[in-house]
């Protein structure tokens, strides 16, 4: 195992951990500061734990959109002119002309996939993949007693070492949250590994299906079996009564504007309260008008047809998850008559959304100088900095795991390129702060 070594190893100015959009967003802001300022190099690495980048590969499906513009990509709100654009990944792979004849606004999943990875190619000298970061830790020392640096623990391929930084950037992501009690196994799975475990899946034993959730990618997972197993029931099992459409009408998009992030982190509780209760609908367990009308004229056309085998299940949740024999049976409460069902299925998949990563794990004992709010959240400073408890140099910032403190959009690609920015700017302006005061403590020792 490395060791923790003296005070003048070498300092990085930030260690990303995580290298998702967030994060490679964060690589490119400072990439494009060294550029504009080249006598202020600002030394990075990131660390993730993936053997190569991907960014929600089970949910790649052909002909999913985005669901915001490609303008919200990982530089343009913040640099029109960056070279890291979707625009310019697209004159890069000699599909620009096309893609505007296209006339589409809102590229597939898959292509926007495909640009993640262009721009994270860019910057792989800075990333270690297949890397895990373990633990954070102060080092002893510092300026007055002020802890300035911290030590990465990663463990990697070579086995672990210690990394030396000024701050880290936790961009760690999302964890899959199944209902309470139930856990994935080869016929029980999270939307989070869809593709992979229903490419390993026997087609033809896949006889009745089902798929519980009320967004976006349970809509999706929906209308993927039924086209994929032509032969199978498909149970939609919704908590709502049917999916609620999403609201991306322009007054209703403003929530996701970068003005609206210092709205929010500025705004009273009332104020707060109000943008959660007006705007969910533009993002929470809600779908695409267009995925919603085909699901819709499936049924319909099944009605017709007299061979109905896509089957909605409204105001329903799943109680619990047994295996009787060689199927799963979902205990279903109906809240329409309050009686219990039972539906039998040869797989189901829980669309139930993400949780969010608790930082604390990284940081252990270090994370008792972090402020936390009534309910136990984090304090978080504007520029997506950990509010501590004890006067410290160096910085815990987060890319994520922020919406109660910055809003809708702190976890989204919405505000993503603006958001990599200010951290970048908070970095580099708050490195010169601390060179200003570590010199001003040098001529007062020397005087």
């Amino acid at each position: 195992m490395g060791t923790a070594g003296s005070r003048n190893q070498e300092i990085h100015d930030v260690v990303g951990i995580g290298f998702g959009p967030s994060n490679l967003s964060l690589a490119i802001a400072l990439e494009e500061h060294q550029t504009t300022s080249p006598g202020q190099p600002v030394k990075a690495a990131f660390f993730e734990q993936q053997a190569e980048f991907g960014w929600h590969r089970n949910m790649l499906l052909p002909n999913a959109t985005m669901q915001i513009s490609f303008l919200k990509d990982l530089a343009t709100f913040r640099n029109p002119t960056s070279r890291f654009s979707f625009v310019s990944y697209l004159h890069a792979a000699g599909r620009l002309v096309q893609f505007v004849n296209n006339q589409d606004f809102f590229p597939t999943r898959r292509e926007f996939h495909g640009y993640l990875e262009w721009a994270a190619a860019q910057v792989a000298d800075r990333v270690s993949y297949g890397s895990r970061v373990t633990a954070i830790r102060p080092v002893p020392g510092g300026v007055a007693g002020v802890a300035d640096l911290l030590d990465v623990e990663v463990s990697g391929p070579t086995g672990t070492r210690v990394v030396r930084t000024r701050n880290v950037a936790v961009s760690t992501g999302l964890v899959p949250r199944l209902p309470a009690g139930v856990t994935s196994d080869e016929r029980v799975w999270h939307s989070s590994e869809f593709l992979a475990k229903f490419g390993a899946a026997d087609k033809a034993g896949l006889r009745s299906v089902a798929v519980v959730g009320a967004g976006q990618s349970a809509a999706e997972i929906a209308r993927y079996l039924h086209d994929n197993l032509p032969a199978a029931q498909v149970s939609a099992v919704v908590p709502s009564y049917g999916y609620t459409v999403a609201d991306d009408t322009p007054f209703a998009n403003q929530i996701f504007d970068p003005a609206a992030v210092d709205e929010y982190y500025f705004g009273g509780a009332r104020a707060r309260d109000a943008f959660w209760r007006y705007h969910r609908n533009t993002n929470y367990s809600v779908v695409d008008s267009d995925v919603i009308r085909d699901l819709f004229q499936r049924t319909y056309d099944e009605q017709v047809e007299g061979a109905k085998r896509l089957h909605f299940r409204n105001l329903t949740k799943v109680a619990e998850v047994r295996r009787v024999g060689d199927r799963t049976r979902l205990v279903l409460d109906a809240l329409l008559d309050g009686e219990p069902q039972h539906l039998d299925v040869d797989a189901v998949v829980f669309a139930t959304g993400y949780d969010v990563l608790d930082p604390a794990r990284l940081l252990g004992d270090f994370d008792r100088n972090f402020l936390r709010d009534e309910a136990g959240r984090h304090q978080v400073e504007r520029d997506y900095r950990l509010v501590s408890s004890v006067e410290l140099g160096c910085g815990v910032y987060l890319q994520g795991g922020t919406e109660h403190t910055h809003g809708l959009s702190s976890s989204l690609l919405s505000n993503i390129a603006v958001r990599s920015g200010e951290i970048a700017d908070s970095i580099v302006l708050r490195r010169a702060e601390q060179q200003l005061t570590q010199e001003r403590a040098v001529v007062r020792a020397a005087a």
